[in-house]
C-alpha cells in the first residue's frame, strides 16, 4: 500500500498556526454562517490515522467537545509518560526516532497519515517525510506566535496542485512534494 504523510492546517497570513499564547480564536475571524469545513471531511476520508504531537494532543483534550476523531490517533512524545486514563481508548503514545515510529505505525496497517501539530510537522519536514500539505490561510496578521515552518536543513520543493477561495477571503492551497 502507498505510504503518504499529509498535513491539513490553518495559518495566519503571516504563517503562524497559533498566537504567542497558543491561542486559536483568530481561526474563527472570518464569518462562516454555513459551517463550511473547507474540505476537512473529504480529507479525513483519505487518511487511515493521525500522528500529532503532545502539545496538539493537549490542546484537543482541552476543547469542550466530544473526542473529534473517528480514526486512530498516535501521539508523538518523548516526554509524556502515558496517555491520560480518560483518553486510553482514543490515543496511542509513540516514542522514538520518526522513521522507527512510522515503521511501527505502518506495521499496524496505517499508511496514509495525517500529521498535525507545529513541532511534529516541522520534525517530519526536517526528515523530508511530508508528501502533501493543505494549508488554509486565514487573512489575519498575528505578528507573532507559533510558526508553521522553522529550521529546515535543506530546501524542499513542493508544487501547488490546487487553490480554492472560501468564505470570500480564506485561501486554501494544496501542495505536493516534488522529489
Amino acid at each position: 500500500m502507498e505510504k503518504k504523510n499529509s498535513v491539513y492546517i490553518g495559518t495566519s497570513l503571516d504563517g503562524f498556526i497559533a498566537d504567542k499564547n497558543g491561542g486559536l480564536d483568530w481561526l474563527d475571524a472570518v464569518p462562516n454562517p454555513d459551517n463550511d469545513d473547507m474540505g476537512y471531511t473529504e480529507f479525513m476520508t483519505r487518511i487511515d490515522a493521525l500522528v500529532m504531537g503532545r502539545n496538539t494532543f493537549e490542546v484537543v483534550c482541552g476543547f469542550d467537545i466530544e473526542w473529534p476523531y473517528q480514526k486512530p490517533v498516535f501521539v508523538l512524545s518523548n516526554s509524556m509518560a502515558a496517555i491520560p486514563e480518560k483518553y486510553h481508548d482514543k490515543a496511542i503514545l509513540v516514542k522514538g526516532p520518526l522513521k522507527e515510529v512510522l515503521s511501527e505505525i505502518h506495521e499496524q496497517g496505517f499508511h496514509r497519515l495525517y500529521v498535525d501539530g507545529g513541532k511534529t510537522i516541522q520534525s517530519f519536514l526536517q526528515e523530508d517525510l511530508i508528501d502533501e500539505m493543505t494549508i488554509t490561510i486565514i487573512p489575519f496578521l498575528l505578528g507573532d506566535g507559533i510558526p508553521l515552518f522553522d529550521g529546515l536543513p535543506e530546501r524542499l520543493l513542493f508544487e501547488c496542485v490546487d487553490t480554492k477561495i472560501a468564505l470570500g477571503s480564506v485561501v486554501q492551497n494544496r501542495f505536493v512534494r516534488k522529489r
